[in-house]
């Protein structure tokens, strides 16, 4: 599992916000409690004393009793405070959350090691990125509508529309449950409006909810960031270089809409480099494109579409416009 360097940066910049704001807090909790109760303020210098002097004498080996006589004045000086702290009106716990994460003490990590405080914040920032991606905001599995699909067999395949889509939609329910490093590569095609989009926005988010790194974009915005990072005069410029290895080293790229860009040498390799670079460094990568892998054929070099054939899963959506028929509604 990887993280995405350009999300994991503004989940730092948000816990520290949150940091700061807590800290906030917790001074004007303590500012009111010295106001109200005086005496807890000399109780917790008293406090801090004995823990001083427990660290002092604990590097005698032979004051076990001394030991024991600063544990029992530091319990008795906090039953005083606790008092102290209800006589004025306060919960005991009032003062308690110095950290908002007592596990990290609000760094984010224990050791070398992530804390789930800033593991959640990642969350919460793959979550605002993808949601401003996607056009409806409600691309759930549980919000997929199979009814929309035409129920009559196709008269060359014996399959109905549906009955297709049932197949895609409980292959991709079943690929972002149990994505990781044994997935497939998913290749989407078919018409515009069957639900590409929607079906790869869906496992985008059930595999970001997991942790992953989740990359979405489209296929031109792909190519235009990976022609800034090459082409640029500046080599220094961090920000460009970052998007383009973004998009080689996140766990799961989803490039939509392959083909509606404009063809050129370059483009051609460049989507021969994400995707050869994603199978050898075996990083999950899904492709929706309107066109069909014949028509692909005509645009992509013989090594592209050997990987895309080869290496990926092919789903093929069928049927009617859903998009139209929604409206029509």
């Amino acid at each position: 599992m990887s993280f995405d360097g350009k999300l994991l940066v503004r989940a730092k910049t948000a816990l520290g916000e949150k940091r700061k704001q807590h800290a906030e807090i917790y001074e004007r909790r303590l500012r009111e409690v010295y106001s109200k109760a005086p005496r807890v303020r000399a109780l917790d210098r008293e406090i801090i004393g004995t823990m001083s002097d427990l660290i002092g004498v604990a590097l005698d080996s032979g004051a076990a009793d001394l030991i024991e006589d600063v544990r029992l004045r530091n319990l008795e000086l906090q039953e005083e405070r606790r008092g102290e702290l209800l006589r004025a009106g306060f919960t005991e716990a009032y003062l308690d959350e110095e950290s908002f994460c007592p596990k990290c003490g609000d760094t984010g990590y224990i050791g070398t090691e992530m804390c789930s405080c800033l593991c959640e914040q990642y969350k919460e920032e793959q979550r605002s990125a993808l949601s401003s991606l996607f056009k409806l905001g409600n691309e759930t599995f549980d919000s997929f509508d199979l009814s929309y699909y035409d129920d009559t067999p196709d008269s060359d395949t014996g399959i109905s529309p549906r009955r297709n889509m049932e197949i895609i939609y409980e292959t991709c329910v079943e690929y972002a449950r149990k994505f990781g490093r044994k997935s497939m590569n998913l290749f989407f095609n078919g018409a515009p409006g069957l639900g590409k989009t929607f079906l790869s926005a869906c496992i985008a988010r059930v595999v970001a909810e997991s942790g992953c790194s989740v990359v979405y974009d489209m296929a031109s915005a792909i190519f235009s960031k990976f022609a800034d990072a090459k082409f640029s005069r500046n080599d220094d410029d961090d920000d460009l270089q970052a998007e383009s290895i973004r998009l080689l080293e996140c766990d799961l790229l989803i490039f939509d809409d392959l083909g509606t860009e404009m063809p050129t040498a370059f483009t051609a390799s460049a989507l021969y480099e994400i995707i050869n670079t994603r199978l050898v460094t075996n990083r999950k990568t899904i492709v929706s494109s309107n066109l069909t892998l014949y028509e692909l054929r005509g645009r992509y070099s013989e090594q592209i579409m050997s990987r895309l054939e080869g290496e990926y899963q092919v789903l093929t959506f069928r049927g009617d416009d859903i998009r139209r028929k929604r409206n029509m509604l």
